[in-house]
Parts: structure tokens; C-alpha cells; sequence
């Protein structure tokens, strides 16, 4: 009697054991669908027919087409700027860069533009428990008018969500060109203290310019980036000091990888969101050595090849780690592309040599109110949970914020007042998008896209930007496109279409008078 006992006793405890086990696995599961880690990876001036997989011939990029294999590829992706600082503010705000004064093409030392107590993505991440780290390039400002490089800095990424941060503070042809560590300035020297400026005129009379000193340079400019040398690159603004600190170019992206990896592989075990803010193919390009000649289309080519290999070697960390199943990786760009920015690379050459055309079948590029200017590669990959796929849906950058929050359930409240929730068409369930894509150009003129129209309001600027050749889709006559047959905006329909045309002109004033359109 007593040994029937005992064996019910031990069946009853294995089975509660078993029970026990089941629902700690369950949980866990449903833990890992909801919270998976997320991995951005912004490239800067990547065009929309840069990608093998988008039609881009005379470089490959077998390791971001290879993301397509648990992956959709968005066909009417969109950032919410033809330059990079607006667009950066709207993916970490989920706000237009309109709404904010101060998004423009920051010099080295601008202050930072996001506000301490403003929502950002990062943010709605840390809501849910999660671990964040930018790496890469930053481009929003750093302290509060009160800049030293010498000191611990005010107001850096990690006062806006970042745990961690590990970046250069504006772009890599701007000083200063030094690493900065979370609110430090990596390597430096207390005896050789960094002084920047941007003033018209260098302020320092001991260091070599490219006026001054052509002959230093191992890289000519075409326009602009005539000031301090730093590596033998012209850069623009000027810098003092700091020798021991600032980064040689070709290392670059090699040491944005390993710090990417190395956050990884600090936080693995909880759920991470990583903003990997890629460098390329942004000028100056100066890949590491062994990429040199690689792509057959000069140095842009090159340093898209490097970012693809950073690409595949971030994934292959991933998969040695058994993250694959449970992270979220998103490949995009800031904005569209440009080949000569400033720099005598051969970029404009070799590309017509090869029929490389960066922004595929698009009108105009960086700066313009074409779509080639904000219309970006955007690919969402996650294993085992995305069906591949093509999606013609319109997306926004601006909508990861709202998208993410509804993921992890994190309450927006009054934060990103443009974002809206396209996590079902992040992930390939469904293919309805937004009713609009709004974006502007670098002289902040708008375009509007509803549907199948496109519409860019009448506007006195220049056709062309003087310096990159880029047409900026400006006209005193208002302009409409058809892009179900006109992806290339050829033909402008505006006066066939006038009453498309009124309500996409009112649509536009609406929108800048309104304080959210959430």
C-alpha cells in the first residue's frame, strides 16, 4: 500500500515537474516572439539601385542580398529626408524633421538636436527591458553649446536612450575625426588637447590645411573639404590637437564591427536593440586595403563592397551565437545617393563606365525632391518568422518608433507624433501601408506621396545643386507624377490632374500646420 503510494507520489511529481518545465518553455517562447533583439543597420548614402538585389550591377553585395532569404524587400521604402541629420532625427524621434528647427546638416560641433526629455526609439526599447547601443556614425550634436572634446561631454546618445555608444561625432569629412566612447573621447592625450572650429577662416596658424599644404594630400577635393587635412583627406571645419586620438580611415569600419560585435556579445542574454549607423558610402571613401580595387567602380564601389562585407560578418556572428531566430535585422538607408560629394574619386567616371546607376530607375538623389533623394533600400529579416517577399506597401523610417511600441507594447503617450504602427507590414503579414509618404530636401521643400501620386509644390530654387550636378526637383510650375507608369517622374501631369493636384497642395499645408498627424 505504501510503495503505490510512493510510485503515485513520484508520478505525480514528475508530472508536475514536466508541467512546470512545459510552461517555463512556453513563456520563454513567447518571450522570445515578442522581445527579439533588433539590429539596425543604416548605411549613409546608399541610392536606391546600389544593391545587387534591388538591380544594382558592377558591385555585389551577396551578403545584404542574402538577407532576403528570411526577408521582405520593400519596393516603396522611405526615409523622411534627402539628407542625413533630418532623416537620422525622424528614425530615433518618429517625428518630421520639420517639427524641429534645427535639422540640417550639422557642422562637428553643433550641440545635440534631440532633446533629454523627448521620447526616442531607443527609449521605447529600454521600456521593455532592453539593452541599447548606437554604433557608428552620429550626426545629431553632441553637449549644449558647450562643447570641449578635452572633458566628459554633457549631452551625448547616451542621454537620448543608448546605454552604450561608441561613434564618430558627425560624419567621417567633418572634425573631429576621433572616437567617442559613451561621454569620452577615445586615446586622448591630456597634453595634446583638441580644439575645433568652423569658422570661414582657420583660427590656428601651426596646422596644415588644404590650402595651404596641396601637396600633403593624397585625395583631391572638388568642392569644399579644403580645410584641415587629417590622414592626407581635406576635411571640413578645423582641427587642433589630438594626434594620438584620431582614427585612421581605413580602420573605420573594422572598428565599428568589432564594437558592434562586442555589444552583442556583452548583452546576449537579455533582448538588445543596436543602432549600427554605417559610414558607407559616404565621402571620404577610403576603404581598408584589402577592398581596394575590389568593385571595378572606383572607390564608391569599394567601400560598398566593405560595408557588405561588415554586413555578412555581423551575420555570421549572429548565427555562431544562436541569435539568428530571435534578432530582427533592418538594412536601410539615410538617404539617396551621390557620387561626386566632394572629393576627385572617380566616382562620377567609373560608374558611367560600368552603367551603374546608384539611384536605379529614380529621378535625382542626395538633396532633391525627386524620389531618388528619399526613396531607400529598406529590408526586414528575421529566420524562422518572415516569408520572403516583395512589398510594394509604403513605408516610412519614421514609423519604426509606433511599430516597435506596439511590438513591445510600450505606451507612445505624446512621444513620436508622426510614427505609425507598420509592424504587420515590417514583417511581411500584410501588405497596407500608409495612405502618405512626406519628406523634404535639404532647402526643405516637400514632396508628397499618396498612393500612386507623387506631388512636389511649386517652388523658386535652383534646378540642380550646383556642386554634385544632382537635380533637386525644383519648379515654379507644380508637378504630379503618375508612378505606376512613370517611376521615373518623366512626365508631369499636374494640369491634366488639377483636382489631384489641389488636394495633395492642401494635404501638404495641412500637414505642416498640424502638431501630429498620429
Amino acid at each position: 500500500m505504501l510503495k503505490d503510494v510512493i510510485v503515485k507520489s513520484k508520478r505525480r511529481i514528475k508530472e508536475m515537474k514536466k508541467k512546470i518545465r512545459d510552461e517555463y518553455l512556453k513563456k520563454w517562447r513567447v518571450s522570445i516572439v515578442n522581445r527579439p533583439n533588433v539590429i539596425l543597420l543604416l548605411a549613409d548614402d546608399l541610392g536606391y539601385g546600389d544593391l545587387s538585389c534591388y538591380g544594382g550591377v558592377g558591385v555585389e553585395t551577396p551578403n545584404i542580398d542574402a538577407l532576403l532569404e528570411h526577408g521582405v524587400q520593400f519596393c516603396d521604402g522611405y526615409s523622411t529626408s534627402a539628407v542625413c541629420t533630418p532623416a537620422r532625427y525622424s528614425i530615433l524621434t518618429g517625428e518630421y524633421p520639420f517639427r524641429n528647427p534645427n535639422t540640417r546638416i550639422l557642422p562637428g560641433n553643433a550641440p545635440c538636436i534631440i532633446e533629454k526629455e523627448k521620447g526616442t526609439l531607443p527609449k521605447i526599447f529600454k521600456k521593455a527591458g532592453y539593452r541599447t547601443a548606437v554604433v557608428g556614425k552620429w550626426h545629431l550634436g553632441l553637449g549644449n553649446n558647450d562643447l570641449d572634446w578635452n572633458k566628459e561631454i554633457s549631452h551625448t546618445p547616451n542621454d537620448v536612450g543608448f546605454d552604450y555608444s561608441y561613434i564618430f561625432p558627425a560624419t567621417n569629412d567633418r572634425v573631429p575625426c576621433v572616437y567617442l566612447k559613451n561621454r569620452l573621447v577615445e586615446n586622448l592625450d591630456a597634453t595634446d588637447p583638441i580644439e575645433v572650429s568652423y569658422e570661414k577662416e582657420c583660427p590656428f596658424d601651426d596646422i596644415v590645411t588644404s590650402k595651404k599644404n596641396p601637396e600633403l594630400l593624397r585625395m583631391l577635393h572638388s568642392h569644399g573639404h579644403d580645410n584641415s587635412i587629417v590622414n592626407g583627406v581635406g576635411r571640413i571645419g578645423f582641427m587642433r590637437g589630438g594626434k594620438k586620438a584620431v582614427w585612421r580611415d581605413e580602420d573605420l569600419a573594422e572598428r565599428f564591427l568589432e564594437e558592434a560585435k562586442g555589444f552583442i556579445a556583452e548583452e546576449k542574454e537579455k533582448p538588445f536593440f543596436l543602432y549600427y549607423a554605417l559610414h558607407q558610402p559616404h565621402v571620404p571613401r577610403v576603404p581598408n586595403e584589402r577592398f581596394v580595387g575590389v568593385s571595378g567602380l572606383g572607390p564608391r564601389g569599394d567601400v560598398i563592397a566593405e560595408m557588405d562585407y561588415c554586413v555578412g560578418e555581423l551575420m555570421a556572428y549572429l548565427k555562431q551565437e544562436n541569435l539568428l531566430e530571435n534578432t530582427i535585422v533592418i538594412f536601410s538607408s539615410d538617404n539617396g545617393p551621390v557620387l561626386d560629394d566632394g572629393y576627385m574619386d572617380d566616382a562620377v567616371r567609373q560608374n558611367r563606365m560600368a552603367f551603374h546607376h546608384p539611384a536605379g530607375p529614380l529621378r535625382g538623389g542626395k538633396y532633391s525632391r525627386f524620389e531618388g533623394g528619399a526613396r531607400v533600400p529598406m529590408i526586414v529579416s528575421w529566420k524562422s518568422h518572415i516569408t520572403p517577399s516583395k512589398s510594394h506597401a509604403l513605408v516610412s523610417q519614421v514609423d519604426f518608433a509606433a511599430s516597435f511600441a506596439k511590438m513591445l507594447h510600450v505606451d507612445l503617450e505624446d512621444w513620436a507624433v508622426d510614427s505609425q504602427d507598420m509592424l504587420d507590414v515590417l514583417l511581411g503579414k500584410t501588405v497596407k501601408g500608409r495612405t502618405e509618404i512626406f519628406a523634404e530636401s535639404e532647402d526643405k521643400g516637400y514632396f508628397l506621396r499618396q498612393g500612386k501620386w507623387t506631388y512636389l509644390p511649386a517652388s523658386d530654387g535652383p534646378e540642380y545643386e550646383l556642386y554634385t550636378n544632382t537635380e533637386l526637383g525644383n519648379s515654379r510650375d507644380p508637378q504630379l507624377y503618375n508612378m505606376e507608369y512613370d517611376v521615373g517622374q518623366r512626365e508631369n501631369v499636374a494640369q491634366i490632374h488639377p483636382d489631384v493636384t489641389e488636394k495633395m497642395e492642401q494635404r501638404i499645408k495641412e500637414i505642416e500646420k498640424s502638431s501630429k498627424t498620429r
